[in-house]
C-alpha cells in the first residue's frame, strides 16, 4: 500500500515511523526488502529516529493559519548527517529543500549493507541507543543476504536559536569569509583538516582514558569524518551551502556523535592552571602603568595569548617546543606595531577621547572569548577587568559546547572565581554578576560597597564550533546584546574565518592572530602570526 501510494505521486523515498517499528531491526529490514522488491529497486524505505515529534512539528507548521507570523526561521538550525561509515557503508542523498525558507531540514541516508550492528556502544546492551539500532540476537549476526539495504533517514531540529540583534542587516549577513566554491580553496582546507585528524583522534582517545572502547570510537570517528570530507570534495553542496565554518562544525558534531564530548578537557585544565598561576604578576604589572600604556599592553596581551590554538598546525608545533608560559612570553616580546591591520589608535581615541574631551565609557561590552588557558586568563580577562574599572558592564560570551581547546560557558565561572582571588575588581564584578558562590551574601549586605560594582556576567553563545554564525545564537545572548554598545570579537575562528566582514549597530573591535599562512595571504595579504586589530564604529 505504501509503495502504490508513492508510485501514484512519483515519490522515490518512503518514510516509516511508529512505535512498532522504532529500533526493531528485523521489522525495518522486512519493510526495506519489501519496498525494494515491489519497486524493483527504484524506491527506498526510510526510517525516522525522532518520529515521536512529528505531530508537534505538524502543529507548528500550521502557525500561519493562527496568525503567528512573528515566529522566525532562525529558531531552527540545520545539522549534519553523521557516523554513516562505521561498518563500511556510504552516505548518500541530497538534503531536502527549505519549506518556504522557514524550516531547514536535514535528511540523512545511511546504507549499512547487510549488517545492522551499532559500531559503538551508544546505549546499554540490549537497548536501542542514539548511535544506531540494537544488535540482532534472535536470528544470528546478520540480516538478509540479498541486495536490499537498510536506510535510515533523520530529521533534526533545534528550536533554541535566534538572530543576533546587533547585526546591521541579518538578511545580507554572511558569516564565512573563505569562498569554498573555489575548488582549490576547498581542496586546501580539506587537506588541512585531514592532516590534523590523527592528532585530534589521539587527543579524543586520551580524553576518554585511552581505553579499547575509546580507541574503537576514535577509529570510527576518523573514518566517518574522512567519508564526509570525501563526499563533500565530490559534491560540495551535498549538505547545503558549504563554508569553512560548516566544515569545522561538522568535525565537532562528528566527535560528539561518537561520544567524545570534550576531547581537550585535560589540556584545557592544565593550561588554565598554568595561566592562573602567573595572572597576579601580570595584573600587578598592568596596575603600574598609565591608562594609555595599559590599554596598549592589554590589546598586545590579547593578541599574544591568541597564539594558543590547538586547531592550528603551526601552533601545535610550537607546543612541542615549550611550555604555555614560555610561548606566551615569546609571543608578547614579538608584539611590534604597526600590526597587519592596526586600528588601535582609533580605538584608544574612542576609549579616552581627544583634544581634552573625555569620551563616555561604554555601557555594556560583549566579549566573545576563544581559547582556554593563556588566551582567556592572560588575554581577555585582564581586558574585561579594564572595562569594568571604567564602569562598563562586561558579558563574557563563550561556547555552549566544547570545540577544540575553546573555553565553554560552563567552565568560565570557575576560571573567573580563581582569578577573582587575586583581584578585587574581578571579585566585586563577579559577585555583582552572580558568578561567585558568596554573591548572595554580599548582595544581601547593603552596607558593603560590592553591590555598587558593575557586573561581570557569562552567557553561552548557542554554538559548539570554533566559528560562530550570528544568525543562530542563544536566546540568552540575544537578550544580553540588546543593551550592548561594544562588541569585542577575539580569535581566528570568530573574527577571521567568520565575521571579519560583518557589520554591527554598535562599536566593534576584532582581535586575532593569524595562524594559517593561506588565510593570512587571502584575508589580510600578510603572513602567519600577523596580528589584526580592527576597530569599526557603530553603523
Amino acid at each position: 500500500i505504501a509503495y502504490l501510494n508513492a508510485l501514484q505521486f512519483g515519490l522515490k523515498r518512503i518514510l516509516f515511523g511508529g512505535f512498532f517499528i522504532r529500533g526493531h531491526a528485523y521489522t525495518m529490514d522486512a519493510i526495506s526488502f519489501a519496498i525494494h522488491f515491489w519497486s524493483k529497486g527504484e524506491a527506498k524505505a526510510m526510517f525516522l529516529r525522532h518520529e515521536g515529534f512529528l505531530g508537534a512539528f505538524g502543529a507548528f507548521m500550521s502557525y500561519e493559519k493562527h496568525g503567528l507570523d512573528d515566529l522566525m526561521a532562525h529558531q531552527f538550525v540545520e545539522r549534519f548527517p553523521l557516523g554513516a561509515t562505521c561498518v563500511g557503508g556510504n552516505i548518500h542523498g541530497p538534503p531536502l529543500g527549505d519549506l518556504s525558507d522557514k524550516i531547514s531540514w536535514l535528511e540523512k541516508f545511511v546504507q549499512k549493507g547487510t549488517e545492522i550492528i551499532a559500531p559503538v556502544p551508544m546505549a546499554p546492551p540490549g537497548t536501542t541507543g542514539l548511535g544506531g539500532f540494537e544488535r540482532p540476537s534472535s536470528k544470528g549476526e546478520t540480516l538478509r543476504s540479498d541486495d536490499a539495504s537498510l536506510n535510515v533517514g533523520v530529521l533534526h531540529l533545534v528550536p533554541t536559536l535566534e538572530v543576533f540583534p546587533l547585526l546591521v542587516d541579518p538578511k545580507t549577513y554572511e558569516p564565512n569569509t573563505i569562498d569554498l566554491s573555489d575548488h582549490s580553496e576547498l581542496e586546501y582546507w580539506f587537506t588541512v583538516l585531514s592532516e590534523h585528524l590523527p592528532d585530534l583522534v589521539d587527543k579524543a582517545v586520551a580524553s576518554e582514558g585511552g581505553t579499547d572502547d575509546a580507541r574503537r570510537r576514535g577509529d570510527a570517528f576518523a573514518r566517518a569524518f574522512s567519508a564526509h570530507l570525501a563526499r563533500l570534495m565530490e559534491e560540495p553542496a551535498a549538505y547545503g551551502k558549504l563554508g569553512l565554518a560548516n566544515l569545522l562544525e561538522l568535525r565537532e558534531e562528528c566527535l560528539r556523535e561518537f561520544q567524545f564530548l570534550d576531547a581537550y578537557r585535560t589540556i584545557k585544565q592544565r593550561e588554565n592552571e598554568a595561566s592562573l598561576a602567573v595572572l597576579p604578576d601580570l595584573l600587578m604589572e598592568l596596575d603600574s602603568m598609565s591608562e594609555e600604556s595599559r590599554l596598549l599592553t592589554l590589546i598586545e596581551g590579547v593578541l599574544a595569548a591568541n597564539i594558543f590554538d590547538w586547531g592550528s598546525r603551526a601552533c601545535v608545533e610550537l607546543y612541542h617546543k615549550g611550555t604555555i608560559i614560555e610561548i606566551y612570553r615569546m609571543s608578547r616580546k614579538k608584539m611590534q606595531r604597526p600590526w597587519r591591520v592596526d586600528d588601535f589608535d582609533v580605538f584608544m581615541e574612542r576609549m579616552f577621547g581627544s583634544g581634552g574631551n573625555k569620551s563616555v565609557p561604554h555601557k555594556r561590552a560583549l566579549l566573545f572569548v576563544d581559547n582556554s588557558g593563556a588566551d582567556v586568563v592572560l588575554g581577555m580577562l585582564p581586558l574585561a577587568r579594564e572595562l569594568l574599572r571604567r564602569g562598563t558592564e562586561v558579558v563574557l560570551v563563550a561556547n555552549s559546547l566544547p570545540a577544540l581547546n575553546d573555553v565553554t560557558a560552563i567552565e568560565l565561572p570557575e576560571i573567573v572565581a580563581e582569578a577573582a582571588k587575586h583581584c578585587d575588581v574581578l571579585r566585586k564584578a563577579a559577585e555583582a554578576g552572580g558568578l561567585l558562590m558568596d554573591a548572595m551574601i554580599n548582595i544581601q549586605d547593603a552596607s558593603k560597597d560590592d553591590s555598587s560594582s558593575v557586573p561581570l556576567m557569562v552567557v553561552e553563545n548557542g554554538c559548539g564550533s570554533p566559528c560562530i554564525d550570528l544568525r543562530q545564537v542563544s536566546s540568552e545572548l540575544a537578550v544580553a546584546a540588546k543593551d550592548a554598545d561594544l562588541i569585542i570579537l577575539e580569535g581566528m575562528g570568530r573574527t577571521l574565518h567568520t565575521n571579519y566582514n560583518a557589520r554591527f549597530r554598535c562599536d566593534t573591535l576584532k582581535l586575532a592572530m593569524v595562524k594559517n599562512q593561506r588565510l593570512a595571504e587571502k584575508l589580510v595579504k600578510g603572513n602567519i602570526y600577523d596580528c589584526v586589530c580592527r576597530y569599526e564604529p557603530a553603523c
